[in-house]
């Protein structure tokens, strides 16, 4: 029996939508950035409590990765430890836009950064690698978790952000994972956590280091 190419492709189509993985969107700082920035968020998200617990110190780097508007990338280049911080981005309008913010802001420690969805391209190994409400916007998790080891240091840690099941507000329900979820993924992909923190009101938020 035969089938026509736009059957099969039909019939994927139709697989992906009943065995969902990852969530594929995107973003436009010009639409987006008022949203991403609101300082209503800094209620739940606790960003400072977020990067006092990844316990920087001084002289190392991070990678946000998922950099958006540059919420997170921002605060850590001013945090206490100064860190190298670069923001890495699939979306060139977001990459434009948190270049030009750190420009406006004196920031020469951030260093924006054009990704692919299947690596963050980062330039250099980085101590931390930080992803705020993205991984469930990455597609064969495993396999670019996996890959991306290559990009951390000696010692270095994937710390992960991302909206829990009962949340009230953040994806659709079914991209929002358990933290069973994220441990299963992050062990086929070669880590084990390192720790795991419950001061966020709406996320989950782990932290990963591979496997000796």
């Amino acid at each position: 029996m035969r089938f026509s190419i736009a059957a099969v492709l039909c019939a994927a189509r139709l697989l992906s939508a009943q065995h969902p993985d990852h969530m594929d969107h995107h973003f436009d700082a010009s639409k987006d950035a008022a949203r991403f920035d609101d300082p209503a968020r800094d209620a739940w998200q606790l960003p400072d409590r977020v990067i006092a617990a990844l316990a920087l110190k001084p002289g190392q780097s991070v990678a946000d990765i998922g950099s958006g508007t540059g919420y997170f990338a921002v605060r850590l280049a001013k945090s206490a430890t100064a860190p190298k911080v670069f923001g890495a981005d699939i979306e060139p309008n977001m990459v434009q836009y948190l270049k030009d913010r750190a420009a406006k802001e004196g920031l020469a420690n951030v260093a924006s950064v054009l990704a692919s969805a299947t690596s963050p391209n980062l330039p250099e190994p980085v101590d931390v690698v930080l992803i705020v409400d993205t991984y469930h916007h990455i597609g064969d998790r495993v396999a670019y978790f996996r890959d991306l080891q290559k990009s951390l240091k000696p010692g270095g840690r994937v710390a992960i952000i991302d909206f829990a099941p009962e949340s009230p507000e953040g994806p659709p329900k079914e991209f929002r994972f358990t933290q069973q979820k994220f441990q299963a993924e992050m062990k086929q992909a070669g880590y084990r956590l390192a720790a795991k923190f419950d001061f966020l009101p709406r996320q989950n938020f782990l932290i990963f280091e591979p496997q000796k």
